[in-house]
């Protein structure tokens, strides 16, 4: 796979997993959660502040990149990681979650999928093929191919299309193949019927991609549908290649799915919440603008060990954020991250001391609804 190897250290099919994902530049520890740089930056942060937090492995938007500033400007700079100043590995999505998120401005065929740019208006056709060499020209070291993904909730006949239109360009980017340099996940939809799903984690896997990736997920079903739906998942994916559940991130959630067998997470939420004053804790979400906040010399989160909770209070969070000062969604952007980072760190270690079970009760005990 032209440098890449999954390396299973413990686990099976279901259940946690210990792995190492080995990339030509450098090694991602999983279970591990990549922080979301659509544009080409993760919101607020330098790709140096990313790489502090702790961050191995980072994604970008193959649709948004395509329409500024261009995958060629890009490949002109000499790919996303020179252009971003990120010297890990990247993942690049294919553009399938704004034919969900964009369902207005797009038209559907089997030959791909028309996109109306949100940006100009303009129309532009994306194929299976084409996907691909966007990301070829990005740079990219995991890429993803063109797929189809369904809101909730969603009838048998809307998923089976979606389903036929996913598995035959799953077809055509197999067949296309990834640039060199470049691993080629597949990705497993169905829609919420566990008899889907089932159709597809087999045909999916039947094209022997380098990795899979879980999609249509986390988009407003019950847990417990998502849950039951991981699970099925896992357990017909080959245990020997890293499974991604995409768009994933809120803390309880991530350690749901690595207690079903998911190696790699991604989500915009950290990020996106932390812009409103929103910051994770142990003990749950806390908006750091509640007027309870005013005077507290505490740390954002007490058990936090990252250079913003050594260094600031939340009374000086809570000021920030209500002067608009461009540091407060900055400084809990850092945290949030860091918080993440922590939480795999703690939850591989978990893992190898076999105590995970344990472990995970103990943290989703704690763990609260928001103050």
């Amino acid at each position: 796979m032209n440098g890449f190897r999954f390396e299973l250290l413990s686990g099976e099919a279901i259940g946690p997993r210990l792995g190492r994902l080995h990339t030509p530049r450098g090694i991602v520890r999983t279970p591990a959660f990549m922080p979301v740089g659509t544009q080409a930056t993760v919101k607020g942060l330098t790709s140096e502040e990313v790489q502090q937090i702790g961050a191995e492995m980072i994604l970008a938007n193959t649709f948004h990149l395509y329409l500024r500033p261009g995958a060629d400007v890009i490949e002109r700079a000499g790919g996303l990681h020179r252009f971003m100043r990120w010297e890990g590995p990247i993942l690049t999505d294919s553009g399938g979650f704004q034919i969900f998120s964009l369902a207005r401005l797009r038209r559907l065929t089997d030959e791909g999928v028309t996109f109306r740019s949100p940006l100009d208006g303009a129309e532009h056709l994306f194929t299976p093929e084409r996907v691909l060499e966007i990301q070829r020209q990005l740079g990219s070291d995991l890429v993803m191919p063109l797929d189809v993904c369904l809101g909730y909730p969603a009838d048998d006949e809307k998923a089976k299309e979606a389903l036929r239109l996913t598995l035959q360009w799953a077809r055509r980017s197999r067949a296309h193949a990834a640039g060199d340099g470049q691993m080629l996940f597949g990705i497993v939809q169905g829609g919420f019927s566990p008899a889907l799903r089932r159709e597809a984690v087999a045909r999916t896997v039947e094209m022997a991609f380098d990795g899979y990736a879980i999609g249509g997920l986390s988009v407003g079903e019950p847990r417990e549908a998502t849950a039951q739906l991981v699970e099925q998942t896992c357990a017909g994916l080959p245990a020997d290649h890293p499974r991604y559940l995409m768009g994933v991130g809120a803390p309880p959630d991530l350690l749901d799915a690595v207690s079903l067998g998911v190696d790699l997470f991604d989500c915009v939420l950290p990020t996106r919440v932390a812009r409103t004053g929103t910051i994770f804790t142990r003990r749950g979400r806390v908006n750091v603008r509640n007027a309870a906040f005013r005077e507290d010399a505490g740390p954002p989160d007490e058990g936090c060990r990252c250079a913003v909770c050594i260094r600031y209070t939340r009374s000086y969070l809570r000021h920030l954020f209500n002067a608009d000062e461009m540091l407060g969604p900055r400084l809990a952007t850092y945290h949030n991250l860091s918080f993440l980072a922590q939480l795999m760190e703690d939850t591989r270690t978990a893992i190898a001391g076999n105590r995970f079970d344990a472990w995970r009760r103990e943290v989703l005990g704690a763990y609260v609804t928001p103050w």
